[in-house]
C-alpha cells in the first residue's frame, strides 16, 4: 500500500497535526454536511470533536454482576452501536448543528444524553445492557459482535427509553418497506385512512387530550426514526459498484454514518473526502467514567479531539450497517424522495431498495404473532456479521 492508503491511528496522531487531513479542493462531507478543507479546517475539526466517541473502558462494574470489568478487545462493534446511536439522540434533543466546546456548561438534553451510555447497569444503552442484551441474539457476553446483532439489540433497547420515545427500525432483506415503518412512526393512524385513537393515546406523554392536542410536541405526530439498514456490498471485499451509493449516504441529510470494520476492528464512519472513508475509531482503552455529585458527567474523553481517522474506501469490510435519522414525517418523506432519486440517476448500485409496502416473500414477524423474544436477525445473521466463515461457502 502507499502512504494515502495507510490507515491514521489514534496512537499516530497528536492535537494539533490537522495538516494530516488532505490538502484537497475536493469537498469533505460529514454525516449530510460539506465542507472546504482548504478553507474551513477548523469546522471540519469542530465538527467531528462534536460527535460523542465512545471507546474501550476498564474498571467498570462487573457487566452481568460477575462478568468482565473491561470491554477491551471484544466492544469495538458495541462501541460502534453506541456512537451511531449517540448521534441519533444528539439530533433528537440538540440537533445536528449543536457543537461541543471543551469546559463549556452542559446542556441538561446533553447531560442526560452521556448518562445513557455510562457504564453502569441501569443505563439505557450502557455496554453492561447491550452486552446482556445479545445474550438473546445467540451472543455470549464478551463474543465480539457484527454490525445487524448490534442494530438488533440497539431497537430493543430504543423501547425502554421513554425520553427519547425512538423508534428503532432494522431494514432485513436489504428492504425498506416504507409502510412498515409508518405503521411503526405512526402506531395511532389507521392506514385506511381514518384517524385512530392510539390505545393509551389519551395518557400520552402526560397529556390527556390525546394526540390531536399535542402539536407541539413533535412525538405526538410522528415518533423519531432510527433507521439501520444492515448490508453485505461483497463477499470478501467491497464491491466497487457500491462504493458511489455509499458515498451518497454521507451526503444525505438524514445520514447517521455508517457502522462496520473487520472483526475485532470496527469503526464508526461519519464521512468521506475523496477515496477516503472518514471514521471514529473506539480502539482506545480509557478508564471508566463516574459523574459528579451536582450530576455533571466530566466529558472530555467522550470527544475526539485529534483529527479524525481515515482509511481507503476499498479497505472496509462490506459487511455494514447504514443509519439515518429521521425526526419528522417531512423528514422521513424527503429521506425517501432522495434515495429514488440516487437509485434513479446514480452512478453506483443501490445497496438496497425501497418499496411502498411488503413484498409478498417477506413475512411479517407480526403476522407470525411469535413472542417478543423471537429475533428477525436469526435468519441472515451469517450473511451479516463478518465472523461467519460459512458466507462464501453458503454464496457458492
Amino acid at each position: 500500500l502507499d502512504a494515502s492508503h495507510t490507515t491514521l491511528t489514534y496512537d499516530t496522531l497528536r492535537f494539533g497535526e490537522f495538516e494530516d487531513f488532505p490538502e484537497t479542493s475536493e469537498p469533505v462531507w460529514i454525516l449530510g454536511k460539506e465542507f472546504n478543507a482548504l478553507t474551513e479546517k477548523e469546522e471540519i475539526l469542530s465538527d467531528v470533536t462534536s460527535r460523542l466517541w465512545f471507546t474501550y473502558r476498564k474498571n467498570f462494574q462487573p457487566i452481568g454482576g460477575t462478568g468482565p470489568t473491561s470491554d477491551t478487545g471484544w466492544g469495538c462493534m458495541l462501541r460502534c452501536g453506541q456512537m451511531i446511536l449517540g448521534e441519533a439522540l444528539v439530533c433528537r434533543h440538540l440537533g445536528r448543528d449543536w457543537r461541543w466546546v471543551r469546559g463549556q456548561k452542559q446542556k441538561e438534553e446533553y447531560i442526560s444524553i452521556l448518562n445513557a451510555f455510562i457504564d453502569k447497569k441501569d443505563s439505557y444503552y450502557s455496554i453492561h445492557q447491550i452486552a446482556q442484551m445479545g445474550v438473546g441474539e445467540g451472543k455470549s457476553i464478551g463474543q465480539w459482535y457484527g454490525p445487524n446483532t448490534v442494530a438488533q439489540v440497539l431497537k430493543k433497547l430504543a423501547m425502554f427509553d421513554s425520553w427519547s420515545r425512538l423508534v428503532v427500525h432494522v431494514a432485513m432483506d436489504n428492504t425498506v418497506v416504507i409502510e412498515e415503518i409508518k405503521r411503526l412512526c405512526m402506531p395511532w393512524l389507521d392506514f385506511g385512512g381514518a384517524c385512530a385513537e392510539p390505545e393509551g393515546a389519551g395518557e400520552l406523554n402526560g397529556c390527556l387530550e390525546g394526540a390531536c392536542a399535542l402539536a407541539e410536541e413533535e412525538t405526538a405526530l410522528w415518533k423519531p426514526l432510527v433507521l439501520l439498514i444492515p448490508l453485505r456490498l461483497g463477499l470478501s471485499d467491497i464491491n466497487e459498484a457500491y462504493i458511489e451509493t455509499l458515498k451518497q449516504c454521507f451526503m444525505l441529510p438524514q445520514s447517521l454514518g455508517v457502522i462496520g470494520g473487520k472483526p475485532n476492528s470496527a469503526h464508526y464512519f461519519i464521512g468521506y473526502v475523496g477515496e477516503e472513508l472518514i471514521y471514529l475509531d473506539p480502539h482506545t482503552t480509557q478508564p471508566a467514567v463516574e459523574p459528579y455529585e451536582d450530576g455533571q458527567v466530566p466529558d472530555e474523553t467522550y470527544h475526539c479531539q485529534h483529527p479524525p481517522c481515515r482509511m481507503h474506501i476499498c479497505e472496509l469490510d462490506p459487511s455494514i450497517a447504514a443509519g439515518f435519522f429521521c425526526k419528522t414525517e417531512d423528514e422521513f418523506d424527503d429521506w425517501c424522495m432522495r434515495i429514488r432519486r440516487v437509485s434513479l440517476y446514480g452512478r453506483g448500485l443501490p445497496m438496497f431498495e425501497l418499496v411502498d409496502s411488503q413484498p409478498s416473500h417477506m413475512v411479517s414477524v407480526d403476522v407470525l404473532n411469535l413472542t417478543p423474544d423471537f429475533s428477525d436477525s436469526d435468519r441472515l445473521e451469517r450473511f451479516f456479521d463478518s465472523e461467519d466463515e460459512e458466507f462464501e461457502i453458503l454464496s457458492l
